[in-house]
């Protein structure tokens, strides 16, 4: 007798095996895509760093940092997924995008002509900022011809208005650098703040010199021992006053065995070195508060300002902070406008980044952004063109 189809014995096919070098593909894809969720979040943790004062919950501070660093590990993962022909690319690059704006503080292409605002501006005048780190005062650089250096800088960019951080000057002796830069530069009025005077003769602070007349000066206190402080310079050219912010925000201070642990990060081999990260990790976040509320106090200073402002100096601090996020408030970053390339301006081995600014009410129009490419100082100088009044 004849069976039926139905009535047939059915034997069981073996299952399909996968391949040994497919499972270790797939195990890598699952073990690589949760590390790009990791990656992804501390992305979006450090959008919130500019927005959240360390006060409120500093570890933020240390996720906006790391934000070239976060950026590049997605980039990383981008490329990753598009080479394996899988649309996860998106995650990151979805992430990445959302903070276009943090990123532009970094990096710029501006190949647009000035702006027509700019080009009628009744008054044009050049600015500068520069961190001059003492003029070399204890041979950093062991080159006794630095200070002459950077003077030679100076007075090669002539500019109109400059700003100094780390400001030394002696009344006696090789570093009369305050009447040395008067003579020899156009901007002769100068505003000097003096925060630290030792012997009577020898003072540290910071200095902003004009070719425009100084109709009112000020300064900030930040009850601080240092030299971390803000002047501002009320300037009249022409029929229109501006006022200019010199600031230099609070530094972290490392020691030499910081510097020297962060040389050594990859090669950690005893407890003594991870006390050393623990020195690190306290002073930044001592340097994050310190920042924050120093930048609360100038932001509400230019605040009550009632002429256009500019402000340059050391912030000591990245785009992706909450010390720049609140001094740009409704300001213009001259970087942004019309910079170019990566804006790098601290020549140190921390943070590598752009530091040092030159923002500006809207008012104000600001073209030719540089960043001059000199190592006197542990800082790169920056300038730019400013036009007022219309």
């Amino acid at each position: 007798m004849e069976l039926t189809e139905e009535q047939q014995p059915r034997t069981e096919q073996p299952p399909q095996m996968v391949p040994p070098r497919k499972r270790r593909k797939f195990f890598l894809d699952e073990i690589l895509l949760w590390l790009n969720y990791v990656a992804i979040a501390m992305l979006l943790f450090s959008y919130l760093a500019p927005h959240i004062s360390p006060h409120v919950f500093w570890p933020l501070a240390f996720f906006g940092i790391s934000y070239p660093l976060l950026v590049l590990i997605n980039v990383l993962f981008v490329v990753y997924w598009l080479l394996r022909w899988k649309m996860k690319f998106l995650y990151s690059l979805g992430t990445i995008l959302l903070g276009i704006q943090i990123l532009n503080g970094y990096v710029q292409i501006n190949v647009r002509p000035a702006p027509l605002a700019f080009a009628n501006a009744k008054h044009k005048l050049k600015i500068m900022s520069f961190n001059t780190k003492l003029f070399d005062l204890y041979n950093w650089s062991h080159n006794l011809e630095t200070r002459s250096k950077i003077f030679d800088l100076i007075k090669s960019e002539s500019a109109d208005i400059i700003c100094m951080q780390e400001f030394f000057n002696s009344d006696k002796g090789h570093f009369r650098n305050l009447d040395t830069l008067v003579k020899f530069q156009h901007a002769k009025y100068s505003h000097v703040e003096y925060q630290v005077t030792l012997r009577g003769t020898d003072h540290w602070g910071m200095a902003t010199f004009s070719s425009y007349p100084i109709v009112n000066r000020g300064h900030i206190d930040f009850n601080t021992r240092g030299n971390n402080s803000c002047m501002y310079t009320d300037l009249k050219i022409g029929e229109d006053t501006i006022r200019v912010y010199n600031v230099h925000m609070q530094s972290i201070h490392f020691s030499v065995n910081d510097y020297k642990f962060m040389e050594s990060l990859l090669d950690i081999k005893d407890i003594t070195e991870l006390e050393g990260s623990r020195s690190i990790l306290h002073r930044l976040k001592w340097a994050f508060e310190r920042r924050a509320g120093q930048a609360d106090i100038i932001e509400d200073h230019i605040h009550s300002c009632h002429y256009p402002v500019v402000i340059c100096g050391d912030f000591n601090d990245t785009p992706a902070s909450y010390t720049y996020h609140m001094l740009s408030k409704g300001l213009d970053d001259a970087f942004l406008i019309s910079g170019n390339g990566f804006g790098r301006t601290y020549y140190g081995k921390f943070p590598s980044f752009r530091i040092d600014y030159i923002l500006h009410s809207k008012g104000i129009q600001s073209w030719n952004f540089k960043t001059i490419i000199s190592e006197l100082s542990d800082h790169y100088p920056i300038t730019c063109t400013i036009g007022v009044g219309k």
